[in-house]
């Protein structure tokens, strides 16, 4: 029978941190596996759906933003470095 993953603590109170990322990632791959395998009760394989759901959009939210903020830095002058020329080190 497989075993559900220790879900990270709930984020609904006004104080808890959601998981990082990598964490929420970690998390949702340890569900896949577990339903994957195919030995959970109904009810468990409901229950590890809905925090998959859960952990899902919280990575698509994260990685979004993230490409937003790459967004912003490209059109804000990220460029590539081209050193000056003519200038050099003094030994």
């Amino acid at each position: 029978m497989a075993k559900l993953p220790t879900p990270a603590p709930d984020t609904d109170s006004a104080t808890a941190q959601p998981p990082s990322f990598e964490s929420a990632l970690t998390e949702l791959e340890s569900i896949v596996t577990a339903m994957e395998a195919g030995q959970m009760p109904l009810q468990d394989a409901l229950d590890a759906y809905q925090r998959g759901v859960v952990l899902l959009r919280q990575c698509q939210e994260t990685l979004t933003a993230a490409e937003q903020q790459i967004r912003v830095l490209d059109t804000n002058g990220l460029r590539e470095f081209v050193p000056e020329t003519g200038a050099e080190l003094d030994d």
